[in-house]
């Protein structure tokens, strides 16, 4: 654990300063990076991505080295800036002060979206156990919204707990994964008379190709999580460029292997209407009982996620507010670890907005709603940092590379849904000016 330090203002009730405390370690943090990650998408996206078979897989290596680049920016700037607020406050750095806040926001904005979506996916794979959620679009929502505040009141106990929960978790998402690993192993070794999805006679396409690679960078979105939290994080200089690398790879090598090998060898019949492809895999080539641990995993993969991402949906509106580019209210703490109560309930509630808003959906098509929305705003985060890393003067070849890798990814998320996000982004600007004249001498 690193060494305390003390903050100028006093917290709530206080009447000394309060030490901050900062309860994650490495395995702890690559418990973060890699639990944020390994949540709904890889548990969903088979379903989504079978339609493109072999341009899927292009998808997903180009999404891969992406993300290693996106990752080495991260990292750089933990390595360099390790007293910054999180990449929010590089940004403002780079291009000042309202060009941070406009991607702070949107990267806000794209937490409690990814939430939302987090936990309808957590709920659609519980549906094989509870049948009432498949068929019920109302009670499903309801489950959806019980579960995001139950994992809201988990992390208003501390980033401590939320921590813990976090390491626990990920061990036990790794058993869906690894089944299917050797399931899909086992298929290939013994040759059995199975349908592999062919590759496309005229070869890949650019433009499905593009499509499946944004789709992808959803699963693998989490990534920059050790470096928005980096104020719960122990010697953050070297332990979150560390954890974010290991992280980065270590998901990516395994979503290369299980998610490409259920979108080729699920049957497309099959595939395009299933809720819990994972389930619906192990059911095809081993049998009901394993698929139905497997999909109780799968759930709880994604509850593990939605804890994580809850812990990071407080640390922004703090470190925003903390820089005075938010209501001062918004960063306020509770307690030696100083938890964002204020913010973290806000963003609960304008996920279950969102929710309550796309009840008559199915949760199929609520999820590729919000996935595809959350992706798009968490890109300009990506494409700013990339910026920033160049401007700086941080990582100038990366920096490159990165802006080039977030750009065809906003263009594969098309016009609509890139067009949406950049709405998101400024709708925040009159609560950014109206936070700068109350904070104003």
């Amino acid at each position: 654990m690193g060494a305390p330090r003390h903050h100028g203002p006093l917290l709530m009730g206080a009447t000394r300063p309060v030490r901050h405390i900062r309860p994650l370690g490495l395995v702890a943090t690559i418990a973060l990076v890699m639990g944020n990650m390994i949540g709904s998408g890889v548990f969903l996206l088979p379903a989504t991505l079978a339609p493109y078979g072999w341009n899927g897989v292009a998808g997903w290596l180009v999404t891969i080295g992406g993300a290693l680049i996106l990752a080495r920016l991260f990292a750089r700037m933990a390595a360099t800036r390790p007293d910054a607020e999180g990449p929010v406050e590089v940004i403002g750095q780079a291009f000042g002060p309202g060009i941070g806040f406009m991607i702070g926001w949107s990267y806000w904005v794209s937490i409690w979206t990814a939430n939302a979506a987090i936990a309808i996916a957590a709920i659609s794979y519980l549906s094989p156990f509870f049948p009432a959620l498949a068929q019920q679009r109302g009670l499903a929502v309801a489950a959806a919204l019980g579960l995001l505040w139950l994992m809201t009141l988990l992390n208003l106990r501390g980033a401590r707990t939320a921590g813990q929960f976090q390491f626990w978790t990920l061990l036990l998402k790794l058993v869906p994964l690894l089944v299917v690993m050797v399931l899909v192993g086992l298929i290939l070794v013994r040759g059995d008379a199975v349908a592999v999805a062919p590759w496309p006679a005229g070869g890949l396409d650019f433009g499905s190709v593009n499509a499946a690679g944004t789709l992808t960078l959803w699963a693998l979105l989490g990534l920059e999580a050790a470096s928005v939290g980096s104020d719960k994080v122990a010697n953050p200089a070297r332990t979150i460029p560390r954890a974010t690398m290991i992280g980065t790879l270590a998901t990516g090598c395994i979503y290369l292997v299980v998610c490409s090998g259920i979108a080729l060898l699920l049957p497309p019949a099959i595939a395009s209407q299933s809720n819990a492809p994972f389930a619906d895999f192990v059911r095809l080539y081993w049998a009901d009982g394993p698929a139905r641990w497997v999909a109780g995993f799968a759930a709880i993969s994604a509850i593990g996620a939605l804890n994580g991402w809850i812990l990071l949906q407080g640390e922004i509106p703090l470190a925003m507010a903390r820089l005075g580019r938010l209501p001062r209210w918004m960063g306020q703490t509770v307690g030696p670890q100083e938890t964002p109560v204020r913010a973290i309930v806000l963003s609960s509630l304008c996920a279950s907005l969102l929710l309550l808003a796309n009840s008559l959906r199915t949760m199929v098509n609520i999820f590729e709603l919000m996935a595809l929305l959350s992706t798009a705003a968490t890109l300009w985060l990506y494409l700013a940092c990339a910026a920033s890393a160049v401007r700086l003067r941080l990582a100038v070849t990366t920096g490159v590379i990165g802006m080039g890798y977030a750009l065809w990814t906003l263009w594969g998320a098309g016009l609509a849904t890139s067009g949406a996000s950049l709405i998101l982004m400024i709708s925040g600007l009159p609560l950014y000016y109206w936070a700068r004249r109350r904070s104003a001498p």
